[in-house]
């Protein structure tokens, strides 16, 4: 694990939350001169493990395959172009995926789509024929390995986003899963809140399962409103047996 970054970000592209927190950090990182580091969890990796049909609702298989497709992209990118190709990509992705209408012509896993992934990168100013490693199941190695180190900083029954503070000696906790995007002043000051929190030694955990559906164009739901309460069963919406 590299300590050359002030924090490490570990994202799956199809999470609505790690979507919404990468955004917060930003307004942190522009104030602050924080160098992050973009990083892998899959969450079709870190559930493999699972009975899709009997833990999660019928369109996550499809969007978790769609995440790590479009990991497979970053990691092809990440190989050619280095490190600092990670942000910019990562922003693209998402705002093909979270920052457009609703459409409810969509079928599951669209995201992982060969066209999202080429436009996102012909927008970070890479090469669009990194989309063909979409499929390139050899990278799979390389992001398992990456959402292993994830969860060996936090523990396992977490999801999307990670954050290591201050790495490699710093704490990392699941979240913080936010459904709004602060405003730039209150972007620093939850950022100062949720460090010291983080720094206190014997701090686990602070959480509740109702989450409000994000401020995002995606799912229609505008800066103006609040979006609908969801009970998130163990973080993920599983179907209860």
């Amino acid at each position: 694990m590299s300590g050359d970054a002030d924090i490490n970000f570990y994202f799956d592209p199809i999470c609505p939350f790690a979507w919404m927190t990468s955004k917060w950090i930003r307004l942190v990182q522009a104030q602050r001169d924080y160098t992050v580091d973009w990083r892998f969890i899959s969450l079709r990796l870190i559930n493999a493990h699972l009975d899709y049909d009997t833990h999660f609702p019928p369109e996550y298989d499809a969007q978790h395959t769609a995440g790590l497709r479009l990991l497979r992209v970053a990691s092809a990118a990440r190989e050619a172009h280095g490190r600092e190709a990670m942000g910019p990509l990562y922003a693209a992705f998402g705002a093909r995926i979270f920052e457009t209408d609703v459409d409810e012509t969509r079928v599951p896993g669209w995201q992982g789509d060969p066209g999202l992934a080429a436009a996102a990168l012909a927008e970070a100013g890479l090469p669009t024929s990194l989309a063909d490693a979409l499929d390139d199941t050899g990278r799979d190695a390389e992001i398992q390995a990456e959402s292993d180190e994830a969860l060996s900083l936090t523990g396992k029954d977490v999801g999307t986003p990670i954050v290591h503070f201050e790495p490699p000696e710093g704490v990392a906790f699941f979240g913080p899963v936010i459904s709004r995007l602060p405003d730039e002043q209150q972007a620093a000051e939850l950022w100062d809140h949720v460090v010291g929190l983080a720094r206190f030694p014997g701090f686990a955990e602070l959480k509740r399962s109702l989450r409000e559906q994000p401020q995002l164009p995606s799912f229609g739901v505008t800066t103006q409103e609040a979006g609908k309460v969801e009970d998130w069963h163990a973080g993920s919406r599983r179907l209860k047996k």
